[in-house]
């Protein structure tokens, strides 16, 4: 706030899709990364903005998106996206709406949405069926050619203690907890790239040598799910 870009009620519930607010963040994500250019800025979490206000919200993504298109056209962003937590489970909005808004902020002209960030993982498991039976943001995401990336695949560690032998067995015996659950987000189709955070060089090379694997097929992922969905 103290920068003049947050307006005191934007600061206290710690949401905004402003033009002058993206517009400063990415200038200060430029200056915090000492690099001239993003290669991608995501909006986080945009159904927070605006809730139980779809046209509001529309248009602040619409004019978020056309800030960023102005930052593509000055050769500062390479492209963007939305990373959200429960916007696509709750149809706040989908991908051919993001798609759609974009080309209106692009004024007619090619649109440089390219990425979507959604959770995946053994708990949020609603976007492995939905692509398992054909529909869903992330296979409309994929057969736009999008960069899919699967965030909290541990859910927050929540995973660690919440996975017994048996599951991981199902998933590939003789993985750690944490790379059954790294390696059946991986394995999601249309996935492009998981997120993870380590705190130790051991558990870096731990994820690595999860999703170093062969992915897990079709059918051991229905299994998963299965199992997943009685207990």
């Amino acid at each position: 706030m103290s920068a003049g870009v947050l307006t005191p009620d934007e600061a206290l519930t710690g949401d905004s899709l402003t033009p002058k607010y993206v517009r400063w963040q990415v200038q200060r994500n430029r200056q915090e990364l000492r690099r001239e250019w993003l290669d991608l800025v995501l909006l986080h979490n945009p159904e927070r903005a605006h809730p139980g206000d779809r046209s509001e919200l529309y248009r602040a993504i619409r004019d978020a998106f056309t800030v960023l298109e102005e930052e593509v056209a000055a050769g500062r962003v390479g492209g963007y996206g939305v990373a959200t937590w429960h916007g696509f489970e709750r149809e706040a909005f989908s991908v051919p709406l993001l798609l759609a808004l974009a080309a209106e902020a692009a004024g007619g002209k090619q649109h440089h949405v390219t990425s979507i960030q959604l959770p995946v993982s053994l708990v949020m498991m609603e976007p492995i069926t939905q692509i398992l039976d054909g529909r869903g943001p992330i296979r409309t995401a994929a057969t736009e050619g999008l960069r899919v990336m699967a965030s909290a695949p541990l859910h927050g560690g929540e995973l660690l203690t919440m996975v017994d032998q048996e599951l991981i067995d199902l998933v590939r015996p003789g993985l750690t907890p944490a790379q059954a659950c790294i390696l059946a987000a991986a394995s999601c189709p249309g996935v492009t790239q998981v997120l993870v955070a380590a705190s130790t060089a051991s558990h870096w090379r731990e994820a690595a040598d999860a999703v170093a694997q062969p992915s897990l097929d079709i059918a051991r992922l229905r299994e998963i799910a299965g199992v997943l969905a009685s207990v």
